[in-house]
């Protein structure tokens, strides 16, 4: 399930450039139930974004099903 996303602007190296803003999202309440319930391991993908010519960041994981409702009722 997507967990969070966020655009970046056309940087050189877009890994690079999403692990500050991924930090910045892990520390929030948020990221940090997310940290705490997630099953297995979160990934983040950087996609090119064809709207704005930069790259769209998309972070993935697995939430028990329990989780996944809370989840969706509280940050959604």
């Amino acid at each position: 399930m997507i967990l969070h996303e966020f655009s970046m602007g056309d940087v050189e190296d877009p890994y690079l450039y999403a692990a500050f803003p991924i930090s910045d999202w892990q520390k929030t309440d948020k990221g940090k139930w997310v940290m705490e319930h997630a099953q297995g391991d979160i990934v983040f993908h950087c996609n090119p974004c064809l709207d704005t010519y930069g790259y769209r960041v998309t972070i993935t994981g697995k939430l028990e099903e329990r989780d996944e409702i809370i989840y969706r009722l509280k940050y959604t």
